[in-house]
């Protein structure tokens, strides 16, 4: 077996699980209400739906992994008009894949290079984070290096963190924007350093924004970082691959569909690896994914909903706790006023609610653990449900 292996750890909600096992939440207590998993709980649009049943039929023949031209299409053209860009080529800067998940664990083990063996290759990413990029750099051979994003510097992740030596090293930098789980969305500049960075050292950057369609101002979406290049005329997106997924925009995790973009010689490389690798995407879902991507409706009121839960969530928590809005995203990144590891018990143990340690988010790094007094708290649930945890959760939070 791969030695490797050893050095993953467990999942943030296999720990819960442990974390929980010698707790029962008391019997008087009213309907568990369950905000650890980012598993958005809208209704599937029943248009997507329906062009999954009525493409059944592509069931019977083996899907290429580049896709179709029509799904790279709708990529391409929703990508040009979300972001503003003049062009994106999508036979060549497209390669849909089963989920932005499957596509950021496979890329590192694309792009890693252990063939020098004296120089321990490095991958660097923000902390918290998603744990699918430590697991990707351990089992593709590289280091994990950690920026703590902290919020008395705005959840900014600083590079000045790593020294040189450690920047030398580095291949692969995962940057997830809006971040899970600050809601952090990288500015102009924040991504001109980055670029700067990228071109002094080499490394590619794995540009993560799977939440960039949750925001709260129709006027002024996030910036994303295809468009951040071409503002900063960096014409063909030199090393910047960005990962995007239909699960949250569109309320559709079960489809596993998502896709990669930027770089044109990085992905030729990247299809080569997934030809061998086997993901080629569901030909129904495929086909679902074309009309979900062409469409803008159902996403907007997919926000509306978001909006309003957050709004509220400020309302009934905003006397009693430290909350703020996120920059974008469906969580909230909450201090607690005792460790998020108890909190989450007392939480769960009195109000039958579930949320997420920060310390499971987290490594700790440069003398800290920057997830240590905070839980992550997903809005997913209906709104008057998540409205009634908000409750619970202040009442709980009052008595400290």
């Amino acid at each position: 077996m791969n030695p490797s292996l050893e050095n993953l750890q467990l999942y943030p909600f296999q720990k819960l699980t442990k974390l929980f096992e010698d707790l029962v939440p008391r019997d008087s207590l009213p309907t568990p209400i369950g905000l650890h998993i980012g598993e958005p709980r809208h209704s599937t649009p029943e248009f997507i739906r329906q062009e999954l049943i009525n493409s059944l039929e592509g069931l019977a023949h083996y899907p290429t992994v580049l896709g179709t031209d029509r799904l790279r299409a709708s990529i391409a053209t929703w990508l040009t008009q979300r972001y503003h860009l003049s062009s994106i080529d999508p036979d060549t800067e497209v390669i849909p894949v089963n989920g932005s998940r499957e596509a950021l664990f496979s890329f590192a083990q694309a792009v890693i290079d252990t063939d020098h063996k004296a120089i321990q290759p490095a991958v660097v990413c923000q902390n918290p984070f998603y744990q699918i990029y430590e697991g990707a750099a351990l089992l593709a051979g590289a280091t994990p290096y950690f920026l703590n994003q902290l919020p008395e510097n705005n959840f900014s992740a600083d590079t000045a963190q790593l020294p040189d030596t450690v920047w030398e090293r580095t291949q692969l930098v995962y940057i997830c924007s809006p971040n899970n789980p600050t809601g952090k969305v990288l500015t102009l500049d924040e991504w001109k350093h980055l670029f700067d960075l990228s071109d002094r050292y080499g490394f590619v950057i794995a540009a993560d924004e799977c939440y960039s369609e949750i925001y709260f101002d129709e006027g002024h979406p996030p910036l994303g970082a295809l468009e951040a290049a071409e503002k900063l005329g960096r014409s063909g997106f030199p090393r910047l691959v960005v990962f995007s997924s239909l699960s949250k925009r569109s309320n559709v995790p079960g489809m596993r569909s998502g896709f990669v973009a930027g770089d044109a010689t990085i992905l030729r490389k990247f299809l080569l690896y997934r030809t061998y690798h086997g993901s080629a995407m569901n030909p129904a879902v495929q086909a679902a994914s074309t009309v979900a991507w062409s469409d803008e409706q159902h996403v907007a009121e997919n926000r509306k909903l978001y909006y309003e839960k957050f709004t509220g969530a400020m309302h009934i928590l905003g006397d009693t706790l430290p909350v703020s809005m996120p920059d974008a995203g469906f969580y909230l990144w909450l201090r607690t006023p005792v460790s998020g590891i108890e909190f989450s018990r007392r939480l769960y143990r009195e109000g039958n609610v579930t949320v997420l340690p920060g310390s499971y988010l987290a490594r700790e790094a440069h003398g800290m653990d920057p997830g240590e007094d905070f839980v992550r708290i997903a809005l997913v649930a209906p709104v008057v449900e998540c409205m009634e945890a908000m409750e619970r959760i202040r009442d709980i939070a009052r008595k400290f």
